[in-house]
């Protein structure tokens, strides 16, 4: 058995004195791997050698005379029962580290009144972190709104770990309780995804939500109100022209069923995407509906522009030319009009909300040009910038049919000009030609 405890406070200052007096560190063991450097400076270390798995390791037990001869011992012989169960000191000395360390850090943020380490809070935020770099700035702006305002407040503080599917439903019907459902689902998604993300990072252990599909009832989708009837599209062509509005907004509203556009598209339009000689209208992706990765490989949407488009432009240019943006706000040159413009000239009108909508001129044009006019309805869909749903046909982009379009859009153009006439009102085709 080797000997243990053979050191005494005496022979520890004997040697502490001879270490100062001849500048030469000293080593005075105490057996079972306990031994002390006596240092020149007056100080003494305390060391356990040991060895673990087969391998020697060293540990600090503190200094003397802060840490004495019966504490170095304790620690010791502390150790010497961990190595005994299997366990390093070495690794049970960092984990307590760490933990000294992450209390501080959580007494640090509670004080600044910041999300602390575990709770849903910080994860969502380290979540939002590392998703938003693949989207939108828009999409961002409304997961980032979706947490402030009906998550983080309600159930930010607590610990992921501790959050159960009861709790959560409980959110849920909260949010619903203001009659917006349709919030409440998408609240539920995303803090399904942080819950995600806190089992990656070792925060909780499952995700609660993955128990509450279906508690929430979205209402049946509503297709955005569209005008299918060639009649009626005649009569709220006629509003148009005798729109009484300004100026700008006359042209957009003359533009919007000419185009194919969704709203958002036509009022940010640029006069630098448009070449009125070429009859065509550039618009970048970026601009374009889809996701983030889409809108930066995407080539531009061609949008060919019939004779009735470009003169409805050229008379435009002369009075927002000089600018960037062909439907300029009346407030301010450096921002598009409003995007309730064209609603609000609709409602002027006195088209309701149930009659139609921006948007739906999209849905006028895919269903009466191939309906009354037979057009082909892969080039309409191409001009309408709908995804192609296959792999290999993705390869092939929507310019590869410009010429179609150039063809298409003008028969478009020259049917609104019959239909505002009056004079034309087609049967239903038997079939859509291609």
């Amino acid at each position: 058995m080797a000997t243990s405890d053979t050191l005494s406070d005496k022979a520890i200052r004997a040697a502490l004195a001879r270490a100062r007096k001849t500048g030469t560190a000293h080593k005075l063991s105490d057996g079972s791997g306990l031994h002390l450097d006596a240092r020149p400076t007056g100080v003494g270390w305390w060391r356990l050698r040991y060895r673990f798995e087969g391998k020697e390791g060293m540990l600090s037990l503190g200094t003397y005379p802060d840490t004495g001869l019966a504490l170095a011992r304790e620690r010791r012989d502390d150790a010497r029962r961990q190595l005994a169960a299997g366990i390093n000191p070495s690794d049970t000395r960092k984990a307590d580290k760490a933990a000294r360390e992450q209390a501080a850090e959580v007494a640090r943020l509670v004080e600044a009144g910041e999300p602390v380490p575990g709770t849903f809070a910080h994860t969502a935020a380290d979540w939002f972190q590392y998703r938003r770099a693949g989207w939108s700035p828009r999409h961002a702006d409304k997961v980032q709104a979706l947490l402030a305002n009906d998550l983080v407040p309600f159930i930010g503080l607590r610990r992921l770990a501790e959050l159960t599917a009861p709790e959560m439903l409980q959110q849920v019907r909260r949010i619903e309780a203001r009659g917006v459902s349709e919030t409440a689902y998408r609240a539920l998604r995303v803090a399904s995804a942080v819950f995600c993300h806190g089992v990656q990072q070792g925060l909780c252990e499952s995700d609660p939500t993955r128990d509450l599909k279906g508690a929430v009832k979205l209402p049946l989708a509503a297709n955005r109100a569209a005008v299918t009837d060639p009649a009626k599209l005649g009569e709220l062509l006629r509003a148009f022209d005798g729109y009484k509005g300004t100026p700008t907004v006359r042209a957009a509203l003359a533009l919007t069923p000419l185009v194919f556009l969704r709203p958002g598209e036509l009022r940010h339009a640029e006069w630098a995407e448009i070449d009125l000689d070429a009859a065509l209208w550039t618009i970048p992706a970026a601009r374009m509906k889809g996701t983030l990765e889409a809108k930066a490989k995407n080539p531009p949407h061609l949008v060919p522009l019939a004779r009735q488009a470009v003169a409805v432009l050229r008379e435009l240019h002369p009075l927002t030319g000089h600018g960037r943006f062909v439907f300029p706000s009346p407030l301010t040159d450096e921002k598009p009009m409003s995007e309730n413009a064209i609603l609000a000239a609709l409602r002027r009108m006195q088209f309701t909300q149930q009659e139609v909508t921006g948007h739906g001129f999209r849905a006028t044009a895919r269903t009466l040009a191939v309906e009354r006019l037979g057009l082909d309805a892969e080039v309409l869909e191409a001009q309408l910038a709908h995804k192609v749903k296959d792999a290999l046909g993705r390869a092939y982009n929507r310019t590869t049919y410009l010429q179609q379009r150039r063809a298409l859009m003008q028969a478009w153009a020259d049917y609104l000009d019959r239909l505002r006439q009056g004079a034309e009102v087609l049967p239903l085709r038997a079939s859509a030609g291609r």
